[in-house]
């Protein structure tokens, strides 16, 4: 079967272009604008699944635009895990499209525009056009945050520009010192000088510009400010969006960077601390939370630390952690999200949620038992992951985020348990408790079946994890891939080296 690289450019293009005729059909008709970025966004998620088709039967697909064979030019990479993000953002864009009678045609094109850059920054193999489509996310974050024109809305998408803005200044000036360092801004060129060039100071300064410009949207201590204001101000879709995938687009950018860029300890040590900052900060503010859509944004924060722990463990086991925890949040946290949407004001306003809506009441307790880790949901076996991983290095600094996942199960149990009393509580007399809309009750129903479905299906969804990972995890492997014969002549350097050691010591 012919390999299908040349169409990894569509769920790319295909948005972007939509995204700009789009205004030019609303003149016509806005209703034909919104099906047209629809029925885009479909055709995305079909070329997208044809592409995972196509990197299970055969391996990761490189595209090289333009003509200019890598390290020049444009590429394209997709391997088990960049294709699994970009169809879980493009079937979440879909179930979270904002198609209500009152959006306009704007929040549609600013969705579109959306998952044309994410596609970028799933599919791009080199850091100056993974700026460019983690700059065209943030445009189209920012716009669709302020989507109603509140003024809260307003005043929590200009906090986040101006966050944003500032890490996207950190993360270009990250960039700028690898290509004074290295000369090229390929990610497997870098990968392939990366230990020469960017082990010194100049080299470890770059890794804190990037982790820290790109780990606003991975929600990284301490550039994660924006987040309970933007969660609780924008809309749930929006929100689901951001908090769900999103940020498990960027966190897979700051992976992508220690493996091929950054391998050695001192970067990984300090994204640990990163994670586990965020960590300790998400979960105590979570605990304090007065409302349930802060207590969930905060724990946002701390899951994200969670990923960024287990991406600092080198090799395929935290890689595959890291994937397991991000993959299990992409499903888990939307769906607090839509729920909570209905759910605002007091926790202790709760009372009676559970009788008046029970199917939800019994969702979120299903979603809560899963994020908390109680076996045999899939949190249980994403953090059973990390920890294993962990205690195989057994640094003293891994042990301490041992400790402090750990500590962190408790206090998550805490708050959570906390809510779940809220909502089968009785209310007072004169009042009933909060219900909740149809179409966020079948969004939250619907991801909690898929997260019934890979309960029931474990032990295949941890195999289908643990070899994305291992091809993710394998420098060696992506230089092959995207420069063959350099990875060709790096690999016979290596073996002649080696040869001629051996020859050296044997007697």
């Amino acid at each position: 079967m012919a390999r299908s690289s040349e169409l990894l450019v569509l769920p790319i293009a295909l948005p972007i272009a939509a995204a700009f005729l789009m205004p030019v059909v609303a003149n016509v008709q806005a209703s034909l604008a919104r099906w047209l970025g629809i029925a885009v966004v479909v055709a995305a998620l079909g070329v997208a699944a044809m592409l995972a088709v196509d990197i299970a039967q055969s391996g990761p697909l490189v595209a090289a635009l333009g003509g200019f064979a890598p390290p020049l030019g444009i590429t394209l990479y997709a391997d088990g895990i960049s294709i699994t993000l970009l169809i879980a953002l493009l079937a979440g864009g879909l179930l979270f499209w904002a198609a209500s009678p009152g959006d306009n045609v704007r929040s549609h094109v600013l969705m579109v525009l959306l998952m044309g850059a994410g596609s970028g920054l799933a599919l791009s193999g080199d850091l100056f056009n993974l700026f460019v489509f983690y700059e065209i996310t943030a445009v189209a974050s920012y716009g669709l945050v302020a989507g109603r024109g509140s003024g809260a809305e307003a005043g929590a998408a200009l906090r986040y520009l101006i966050v944003g803005t500032l890490g996207s200044s950190l993360a270009l000036l990250g960039i700028a010192l690898v290509y004074a360092s290295t000369g090229t801004l390929n990610l497997a060129d870098i990968a392939r000088l990366a230990p020469e060039r960017l082990a010194g100071v100049t080299g470890m300064a770059a890794f804190l510009l990037l982790v820290l410009g790109f780990g606003v949207k991975a929600e990284l201590t301490p550039v994660n400010t924006w987040v309970p204001e933007v969660y609780a101000t924008a809309s749930a879709r929006v929100a689901s969006l951001l908090a769900g995938i999103v940020s498990k687009l960027a966190i897979v950018i700051v992976m992508r960077i220690v493996v091929l860029a950054f391998p050695g300890e001192q970067a990984r040590e300090l994204l640990l601390v990163l994670g586990i900052a965020g960590v300790v900060a998400g979960e105590f503010a979570a605990l304090g939370s007065a409302t349930l859509i802060q207590a969930l944004s905060y724990s946002s924060v701390s899951q994200l630390g969670l990923v960024a722990i287990a991406f600092a463990i080198s090799g395929t086991a935290g890689v595959a952690a890291g994937l397991a925890l991000a993959l299990h949040h992409a499903l888990v946290k939307p769906a607090f999200f839509m729920l909570a949407a209905n759910w605002r004001g007091p926790i202790d306003g709760l009372a009676g949620a559970a009788k008046a809506t029970p199917v939800a009441a019994a969702v979120f307790v299903f979603l809560a038992l899963s994020i908390v880790g109680v076996p045999p949901l899939p949190g249980f076996w994403a953090k059973y992951l990390l920890v294993t991983a962990a205690l195989a290095k057994a640094s003293p600094l891994v042990l301490l985020a041992i400790a402090v996942v750990l500590a962190a199960v408790v206090v998550e149990a805490a708050y959570m348990f906390r809510i779940a009393v809220a909502l089968y509580g009785q209310p007072a007399p004169e009042r009933s408790g909060p219900a909740i809309l149809r179409g966020d009750l079948a969004r939250a129903t619907l991801l909690a079946a898929g997260l019934a479905v890979v309960t029931l299906t474990a032990p295949a969804v941890l195999d289908a994890i643990h070899r994305m990972a291992a091809v993710a995890s394998d420098r060696d492997a992506y230089i092959a891939h995207v420069l063959p014969e350099r990875g060709a002549r790096a690999a016979l350097s290596v073996s002649v080296g080696v040869d001629q050691r051996t020859e050296r010591s044997i007697p």
